[in-house]
């Protein structure tokens, strides 16, 4: 390569590198944050910045899965309607880079988190283990690769658990999170095989073992259950408010679920959730709305 070609080419490596390590998708790390929130300790000092420290880490970590997934997946990536475009299938990172940079990452990210806390460091080892055994296995197998992916958001959950004493913070919120993840899981699958039609089996190999009919089934079994778990949560959990106002924000709930089902059936969308839930207008106001009425509530309910 001409050497006056390498301050151009460069630039725009990194920033294809930025864009497989899927900055947008870094949204579903804020899970960490909720032993923060709803155990009461979101204006400690200490707290919020371990937490935030774990949220970066989080951030690294799941980019290396994202580099990861998108070395494994790069020939069916190419044959995707909308991931032929991605840098790696469209050839704009080269796999040597994303090698090196998934590896950086992975060294990183583990060695910064057992500093934090041990504890932390070895759920976020952990979830990259998973993460690993998904990308190269346990995601063609049907039901699994969703439950896999569910872990992940308990995974997050539990490391902000870790990062702090938590003193209010209640096991219901792992169910909560465990039937919203599947919840969105089912929904994307629905979404790709509506996306990908005949050829969704040559696409990603487990959506042959996924029907339409079967999916709707299974958003259905989840998104009653969610309601209904988190419901019982806002009035049976411990420490919570005894005036019991929590039960405030199930309307929020109700309409985000009823919400999201409308996106996935109505409008075949939900096969990018994480960009749904910020352009989505209806969805993205009742998310906030839910946040700010569950943090006035703990905060100043009592």
């Amino acid at each position: 390569m001409p050497q006056y070609l390498v301050p151009a080419i460069i630039p725009i490596m990194i920033k294809a590198l930025i864009k497989t390590m899927r900055p947008r998708q870094w949204i579903k790390n804020v899970f960490i944050f909720a032993a923060l929130v709803f155990d009461e300790q979101l204006l400690s000092l200490g707290p919020l910045l371990n937490t935030i420290f774990g949220f970066i880490l989080l951030c690294l970590g799941s980019s290396t899965v994202y580099l990861i997934n998108d070395l494994a997946d790069l020939e069916q990536d190419r044959l995707h309607p909308v991931k032929r475009l991605r840098p790696l299938a469209a050839g704009a990172l080269s796999v040597r880079a994303a090698q090196i940079a998934a590896v950086s990452l992975f060294i990183i990210s583990i060695a910064a988190g057992f500093a934090l806390n041990t504890t932390f460091g070895a759920i976020l080892l952990t979830y990259l283990i998973l993460n690993l055994f998904y990308s190269f296995w346990l995601k063609h197998i049907p039901i699994i690769d969703v439950l896999v992916l569910a872990s992940g958001f308990v995974l997050r959950v539990a490391a902000g658990v870790a990062l702090i004493t938590v003193q209010r913070f209640s096991p219901w919120l792992y169910m909560c999170t465990t039937l919203l993840a599947l919840f969105i899981g089912f929904g994307k699958r629905r979404a790709e095989m509506v996306l990908l039609a005949d050829g969704a089996d040559s696409h990603r190999r487990v959506l042959d073992g996924y029907t339409i009919p079967f999916l709707d089934q299974l958003i259905v079994i989840v998104s009653g259950t969610a309601i209904i778990a988190y419901s019982l949560y806002t009035f049976s959990a411990q420490n919570l408010p005894e005036n019991n106002l929590m039960m405030l924000t199930i309307p929020f709930v109700v309409y985000g679920i009823f919400r999201y089902l409308l996106l996935v059936n109505v409008q075949n969308a939900g096969g990018a959730p994480e960009e749904l839930v910020l352009t989505d207008w209806p969805l993205l106001v009742t998310v906030l709305l839910w946040g700010a009425t569950a943090v006035i509530i703990l905060y100043l309910g009592t």
